[in-house]
């Protein structure tokens, strides 16, 4: 695969980790402010490190790569979803967007519907 589609995959990875690991206190805040309970936010994290891990992992195994890039992009449209209902400022839309269009990117590239 490209070298664009791997460090895609990287930054989404690393993303993810930075986020839900080193900034955990944010994702508390976060969550409470969509009004979700803490089960939900700890299914989404879980779900996300894994999704991650196998975002990582699909560098050496390509064929694990498609279904967890949707799986991200579909959470990081969920994100999106959370932003607008409590009506967020534009700038806090921007990190999951970004991360929502690189996992559709990667998953896009994978799936032979992008070619680079």
């Amino acid at each position: 695969m490209s070298a664009i589609v791997i460090t895609a995959q990287i930054i989404v990875a690393l993303s993810i980790v930075v986020v839900w690991v080193f900034r955990f206190d944010n994702i508390v805040q976060e969550f409470r402010q969509y009004g979700l309970p803490d089960l939900v936010r700890t299914m989404v994290g879980a779900t996300k490190i894994v999704l991650a891990t196998l975002l990582i992992v699909g560098i050496w195994y390509p064929s694990l790569v498609v279904i967890p890039a949707l799986l991200m992009a579909f959470l990081m449209l969920c994100a999106q979803v959370a932003h607008i209902k409590v009506r967020n400022p534009w700038y806090k839309y921007l990190p999951s967007l970004f991360l929502l269009l690189l996992s559709l990117f990667i998953a896009g590239t994978y799936a032979g519907i992008i070619t680079v």
